[in-house]
């Protein structure tokens, strides 16, 4: 037997214990994959740990909160393999719950209006809340608003930041397709700013910010070079690329990503200040993140608190 034979040999051996174990991606499509069976069972429990916060004062005004997702829902891994992505459920639904029992009202946008795409495969089944509230929603998530219909009709209106009160921008790996390069996500982003709307951000949804460093979408330059990027300086938590590179091993990921989203906000001058994805959440001034699923409850929360402080 020669050395490639015993490397073969051992492949096959190990192919053979990942899918013992569960370790290998589901294909549920030719090329197309969702994550194995035990990362599932790690990374996408049955129920979450929403708690049920109850507040005090909710809001009563009209400010509503931009829900910012992708139309987006394959992406394609440096070994041509497609994993079947999109908006994670519990990143949407626990902080809609908390901005529900804030008083606010969510209007979801996505960059041309086409449907929201979920994970459906991380839908928590045994959590009746957040099954509610998806259905509640699902109408706006198959019928969403459009980004670029929003930046060219309305955003000039003087009266069109006293609607809103944040952009919401909800993980999953869906939140690095499209929204990364999308020009008229950038300029709602920096109207978002200029007009001091918080910025929330969960877990692979910081990835969308970089669209703020791009130019207006009626500008032919390439770069946005006329200012600094608008959270340059500022620190923040989101899902960690040491992570990310590891989970193709447990098969979460059918292969490496394309592309990491933290090492491009940190050349632009952010701070990413967490290692792992513990649950943990931050507050930069108006940029509010969460560092993944277990962190929903306390981002929801974290912005809940943070909206009704500044306009309750």
């Amino acid at each position: 037997m020669n050395i490639q034979e015993l490397l073969d040999k051992a492949k096959d051996t190990l192919d053979n214990a990942k899918n013992t174990l569960g370790l290998e991606p589901q294909e549920t499509e030719a090329g197309i994959y969702i994550p194995s069976t035990s990362s599932l069972k790690i990374a996408a429990p049955n129920k979450t740990n929403y708690d049920h916060t109850n507040y005090d004062n909710p809001y009563t005004g009209d400010k509503k909160i931009m829900m910012v997702c992708t139309e987006e829902q394959y992406m394609t891994m440096e070994n041509g393999n497609k994993f079947d992505t999109g908006n994670h459920p519990v990143e949407m639904m626990v902080p809609l719950l908390h901005f529900k029992k804030a008083g606010f009202d969510v209007d979801v946008f996505t960059p041309t209006g086409e449907a929201v795409k979920v994970e459906q495969w991380a839908m928590p089944e045994d959590d009746d809340d957040v099954k509610q509230i998806y259905s509640e929603y699902e109408s706006k998530f198959n019928n969403p608003n459009s980004i670029a219909g929003f930046v060219a009709n309305d955003m000039a209106d003087s009266d069109a930041s006293d609607e809103y009160a944040a952009i919401f921008i909800p993980g999953g790996h869906g939140a690095m397709l499209g929204l990364p390069e999308d020009k008229n996500l950038g300029a709602l982003l920096r109207w978002g700013h200029d007009n001091d709307l918080f910025t929330l951000a969960i877990c692979h949804g910081p990835a969308a910010l970089l669209a703020a460093d791009l130019n207006s979408p009626d500008s032919s330059d390439e770069g946005n070079s006329e200012r600094d990027f608008i959270f340059k300086g500022y620190k923040m938590v989101a899902f960690p690329t040491a992570m990310d590179k590891q989970m193709p091993k447990i098969g979460y990921l059918p292969g490496p990503m394309p592309w990491y989203f933290a090492e491009k906000l940190e050349d632009l001058g952010v701070t990413i200040d967490n290692k792992l994805a513990s649950g943990q959440t931050h507050q930069d001034r108006k940029l509010i993140s969460g560092d993944g699923p277990l962190a929903a409850n306390d981002f929801g929360k974290m912005s809940a608190k943070a909206l009704l402080k500044e306009f309750g």
